[in-house]
């Protein structure tokens, strides 16, 4: 795995930003930074690693990057091969299986085709589904499932995700997938919860969504996605094609499993693409972003309105992680900014995009390896990034209030989330109050602002600590954007 030159990584950066029209001068501190944000990865004994030293400890075969800021790349890299046999390097044209990443993508064509007067995201489901039917359900009694429903996960749907399948199995339709007529799973989908009452993330539920809009319209959800989004960006490495199909890809990363093996052929095949189909690259993530940024200030954006990146972003639900919109996660808040972004994960292969909601900074990236090899380097490398190009804004400690000893003594100790079962610290030192555990595995600082509530350094989310007088029991409730939705998340211990 060699590391690219500096001199000629920014000649890349430079000839990039040229023909995407990003007319950016790299400076003196944007390659300071860029050098600093390669090699110094940490761990969390604070041990310091470059990214080739990170991609071999934990056996990533490859990686790439793209990193904007005010609204431009400012920088690219990449890093090891697109597989282990050919030992073909790596460029910033390879293109990966970003697996969930298809999800917001999906919702923002969705939010395009309802601004084009093609769908409505609040019409029921039920009206454009013609190969399948919904299946009849106690929860659907008195309430339909929505668009909106199903691309913000709160539609009460099954089936989480998907087995990838290779050239020579057999692909199942989209009806077949909703029946359940494939592997992992052996009933047709199912619906959990009265739409719009709860949030489960649901692969099921775009498929249902994929299958409305190509019934309704009479055409593939790849061939709307080159019209309405990929084709007008110029995102000449990015398609919801599969490897079956005609218009696929050549310049590929294959997958891997733990072990740095190719799986199967090392290109996965994926019908169910509004779910986990979409093939790109870390720099066309990085323009789609960027546009999606734009079009929320409403300045320079020429493909996404304003009102589409809007109504793509809002948050729909505060009953999970701080915030769901149609498609996208709201619930980072890195060096104070708020975020929109989404991850991926397929068999071997994934990334992750982040986007500021202001401000016009961000990263895509991908690596070529098992959760298990990849999810370490990335999650080190974007902490990396965003400490080197000093995206922080500082909290606002002037609305600070004094604590009583019992109001500490009540919140200080050990939590466990009652979803996920992770556990968090709430820890009292002089220096203050801090929670360990939240955002990561990093340590924030809690800023008492009255009424039980904290600011939490580095959270979207305000958090209020409870204490039930029925059984003493203390749990966190979690608050975003003044929402009177408090959700308990976390139990102290």
């Amino acid at each position: 795995m060699q590391q690219p030159r500096f001199k000629i990584l920014l000649l890349i950066i430079t000839a990039y930003s040229l023909a995407s029209g990003c007319q950016t001068e790299v400076n003196v501190s944007t390659e300071s930074r860029k050098e600093k944000a390669i090699n110094s990865l940490a761990k969390n004994d604070s041990t310091i690693y470059s990214v080739e030293d990170a991609m071999k400890l934990n056996g990533l075969n490859g990686l790439g990057v793209a990193v904007f800021e005010n609204y431009q790349i400012v920088w690219t890299g990449s890093w090891g091969v697109k597989d282990i046999e050919s030992k073909e390097p790596i460029d910033n044209n390879t293109a990966f299986s970003t697996a969930s990443i298809a999800k917001p993508i999906t919702a923002t064509l969705f939010s395009i085709l309802e601004e084009e007067g093609l769908i409505n995201l609040k019409d029921p489901v039920s009206k454009y589904l013609k190969r399948w039917k919904i299946p009849e359900s106690e929860y659907l009694k008195d309430t339909e499932i929505t668009f909106e429903h199903l691309l913000s996960h709160t539609a009460g749907t099954s089936q989480h995700g998907f087995a990838d399948f290779y050239e020579g199995d057999t692909i199942p339709t989209l009806t077949q997938s909703l029946k359940g007529e494939l592997p992992n799973y052996d009933s047709e989908i199912e619906i959990r919860w009265i739409p719009g009452t709860n949030w489960g993330y649901s692969g099921g539920g775009y498929v249902m969504a994929q299958m409305a809009v190509e019934d309704s319209l009479g055409r593939t959800l790849a061939d709307l996605a080159d019209e309405y989004l990929f084709q007008p960006l110029g995102l000449k490495n990015t398609t919801l094609k599969q490897p079956n199909e005609d218009g696929f890809l050549t310049n590929i990363a294959k997958v891997h499993n733990e072990d740095g093996e190719i799986v199967g052929t090392g290109i996965p095949i994926t019908p169910q693409i509004a779910a986990s189909g979409l093939w790109s690259t870390p720099s066309d993530m990085a323009t789609f972003v960027i546009e999606m940024q734009n079009a929320l200030r409403n300045k320079n954006n020429s493909v996404i309105s304003n009102k589409v990146a809007k109504r793509a972003t809002a948050i729909v639900t505060s009953k999970v992680l701080g915030g769901w919109s149609l498609g996208w996660e709201r619930r980072y808040g890195f060096g104070n900014y708020d975020w929109f972004s989404h991850g991926g994960a397929n068999t071997g292969v994934g990334g992750h995009i982040y986007g500021t909601m202001t401000g016009g900074n961000g990263i895509a990236f991908f690596g070529n390896g098992a959760n298990t090899n990849r999810l370490p380097v990335l999650d080190q490398f974007r902490n990396s990034i965003i400490k080197a190009h000093e995206w922080y804004i500082p909290i606002d400690k002037s609305l600070k209030k004094e604590m009583s000893k019992e109001l500490i003594e009540i919140v200080t100790g050990k939590y466990v989330h009652t979803l996920f079962g992770e556990e968090v610290e709430i820890i009292n030192s002089d220096k203050g109050l801090y929670i360990k555990g939240f955002i990561g595995n990093g340590t924030n600082e809690l800023i008492f602002i009255g009424d039980n509530t904290f600011i939490v350094d580095e959270s979207p989310s305000k958090m209020e600590i409870k204490k039930n007088e029925s059984d003493g029991s203390i749990s966190i409730a979690l608050i975003r954007n003044h929402t009177t939705e408090k959700i308990e998340t976390y139990k102290k211990v």
